[in-house]
């Protein structure tokens, strides 16, 4: 794809073929292991495109007051809802907005429970079987004294009345074999109750649309569990997967500058601002045309440093090696930038947002959003 110059810059740009290609894969995997799969905003929320997203898949889940109003007034239904902890302030409105809300302890639930009756509202725990099979401790919620979920020495064999479900994510881009292991660490540990509820939600993190990723391996271990638990409704709230390589993060080099022998390429963009992961991770992003390399200092005209447009020293990633030698006026090209890298883009320096925008399956572009110095202030107020 060709992202010319009528499409602004910097700017998230979706291709509408390849989200429906993943949209397609993801709702044959429901149908044929005969699973509820539902969307997991905080990976992506651009709410412009929800209604492509509704042609295949009727819920959302939410891990915030801001996720479930987003669910219920621009995706159309409530929400699945789970967060770390609930607030006084806040809870009323977030059951309204609720089908489900699960709750990360059994003091929680003890709190609010009361406050869920008489709205058709299922409650769940969420459980930590304690198997990791994260490398990175940032995803990680399955690390030793991690505060997220019950662990199984701390639930009661009988579970409190008013509990109809549990959750586990544990996940984080992985494939259906780790699944496989965590499925059977969740069976040994609280197979009693799992006996007394009706749904069990497997959270996120199933790369399904990647690339290798043995989808047929994935349709066999959930049959295989639901064998083993007919009585569950089985649940799983992907997020990444639904974007994954869908779109990219368009950049133009603004300046060249060099220091000892290292070049950067001074960008309109910012790691800091709209690519966190790839300093909080950190991972090295694919650049269309580009080689990453081991040494900032190469004897190559062709290798640079990529840098970010804040004040934040750190705000660059390097070094990488290009085709041809860059100039100020090109154009850089980050694949796989929509799935949660739009949805945790910050105003820190007031660097406005990139814009972002789609293309649709006729070759169009479609500017969705442009953001100015105005979205800082009303942020700053």
């Amino acid at each position: 794809m060709n992202y010319d110059n009528n499409i602004p810059s910097p700017c998230f740009i979706v291709e509408e073929q390849l989200l429906r290609q993943n949209l397609k894969t993801i709702k044959g995997v429901a149908e044929r292991a005969d699973v509820e799969i539902i969307l997991a905003l905080k990976a992506f929320a651009m709410w412009k495109l929800f209604p492509i997203i509704k042609e295949y898949f009727s819920h959302t889940t939410a891990s915030s007051l801001g996720e479930a109003r987003l669910s219920v007034d621009k995706f159309g239904s409530k929400a699945h809802l789970y967060a770390p902890v609930y607030t006084d302030s806040e809870f009323d409105e977030l059951a309204d907005c609720s089908t489900h809300i699960t709750f990360n302890s059994l003091s929680q639930f003890n709190k609010y429970y009361y406050r869920t009756q008489n709205k058709a509202i299922s409650c769940g725990l969420r459980i930590n079987p304690e198997v990791s099979v994260v490398a990175t401790d940032l995803y990680n919620p399955a690390k030793a004294g991690s505060r997220l979920g019950i662990v199984a020495e701390q639930l009661p064999d009988e579970l409190p009345e008013g509990i109809e479900g549990l959750h586990f994510h544990v996940l984080c881009e992985n494939s259906s074999f780790d699944l496989e292991k965590v499925l059977l660490a969740v069976s040994q540990k609280f197979h009693k109750q799992l006996l007394q509820v009706k749904w069990l939600n497997m959270g996120g993190g199933h790369l399904i649309t990647r690339k290798g990723y043995n989808i047929n391996h994935l349709v066999e271990v959930l049959s295989a569990f639901k064998q083993k638990y007919p009585h569950l409704h089985i649940i799983l709230e992907p997020g990444a997967a639904f974007v994954w390589q869908t779109g990219v993060l368009k950049a133009t080099v603004e300046d060249i500058v060099e220091n000892h022998g290292i070049r950067t390429a001074m960008l309109d963009v910012s790691f800091a601002c709209h690519m966190p992961d790839c300093l909080e991770m950190p991972y090295q992003p694919a650049i269309r045309g580009a080689e990453s390399v081991e040494q900032d200092s190469v004897s190559s005209a062709n290798v640079y440093r990529i840098g970010g447009t804040s004040c934040l020293s750190g705000d660059f990633v390097g070094s990488w090696a290009f085709d041809s030698p860059l100039s100020v006026g090109g154009t850089i090209i980050f694949e796989d930038m929509i799935h949660y890298t739009t949805v945790k883009t910050t105003m820190f320096n007031g660097v406005s947002h990139p814009s972002m925008g789609m293309i649709k399956e006729n070759g169009e572009f479609v500017l969705l959003k442009q953001f100015t110095h105005h979205d800082y202030f009303a942020r700053m107020c």
